[in-house]
């Protein structure tokens, strides 16, 4: 049966990055306006709002009638199904995957599994590029999401936040820390650790908080390059993300070529609380 794989916008795909691939929008509010993501507005859209708007946004999952509606798309088709979700410990979204999933069952969908990336953004995102790779090669559903969830803890994403301004003004962080740390620029290294999102550690200064990124990979052994991975960066400017591929050019190079490395836009689901500025960097770690 031919499969297809369903994900969520916070994956930082689109549709049209793969003839199996449909993506469900997740959506982004300022005040009373509403925006699927991907869909009635772009990622630069949603930066200029941020910057612009004095509401802080809020995100929405995916709900269970988008799933529905999907399944029932790939039913018609004769195709069999793998949803993959951003962590079910950040969001609703994966429970209401599940709901549709036994709902499409019951209306006699045949093979449906639904995965939890236990991650988000880039982390998400090359789960679900590593699936696309299993129906590039042919295989079944069953097959491809059983590789997946035995790939999950192998999955790593370390970020680099520039400002607080914007965990501050989420109430991820009180407004006094938020103050004191902006005074002394304090750059914070952020990661998911079993579907959420931690502090790794806190640096004085960008340059600082690059060295601490990359040493944060190196714990862990390095990337495995026979397996997906994503740069990504947050705002309209990669410009941080390109000095700090310049200054650490060892994690990269010989392992893939410079004009091939997988950089992304990340958008809103953490573009809302880490604001412009940010980089990641998203691998599997080699055990």
């Amino acid at each position: 049966m031919p499969v297809r794989i369903i994900t969520d916008s916070g994956s930082e795909y689109k549709s049209s990055d793969h003839p199996a691939l449909e993506v469900l929008p997740l959506t982004v509010a300022f005040g009373d306006d509403v925006y699927r993501e991907g869909v009635d507005i772009t990622y630069d859209q949603f930066y200029e709002l941020l910057a612009e708007r004095e509401e802080f946004p809020s995100t929405g999952q995916a709900t269970p009638f988008l799933f529905q509606e999907a399944l029932e798309r790939a039913r018609e088709a004769g195709e069999d199904v793998v949803i993959i979700t951003m962590s079910s410990r950040l969001s609703g979204t994966y429970q209401n995957a599940c709901m549709a999933a036994t709902a499409a069952r019951e209306a006699g969908l045949d093979t449906v599994r639904v995965v939890d990336s236990l991650n988000m953004t880039l982390g998400e995102r090359i789960v679900v590029q590593y699936a696309l790779q299993l129906v590039d090669e042919g295989l079944g559903a069953n097959e491809i999401a059983d590789a997946l969830e035995a790939s999950v803890p192998r999955v790593r994403i370390v970020g680099l936040v520039d400002t607080l301004e914007y965990l501050k003004r989420g109430g991820r962080i009180s407004a006094a820390a938020g103050t004191v740390g902006e005074l002394l620029s304090i750059k914070p290294v952020i990661t998911v650790t079993d579907g959420e999102v931690i502090v790794l550690g806190k640096a004085r200064g960008s340059k600082k908080g690059r060295t601490l990124l990359h040493q944060e990979i190196e714990k862990v052994g390095g990337i495995d390059f026979d397996m997906p991975g994503a740069l990504g960066y947050s705002g309209l400017s990669d410009k941080t993300l390109r000095k700090y591929l310049e200054e650490y050019r060892d994690v990269w190079e010989g392992g893939i070529a410079e004009e091939d490395l997988p950089i992304s836009q990340v958008g809103a689901a953490i573009g809302v609380h880490v604001g412009p500025g940010g980089i990641a960097v998203a691998f599997f770690s080699r055990a």
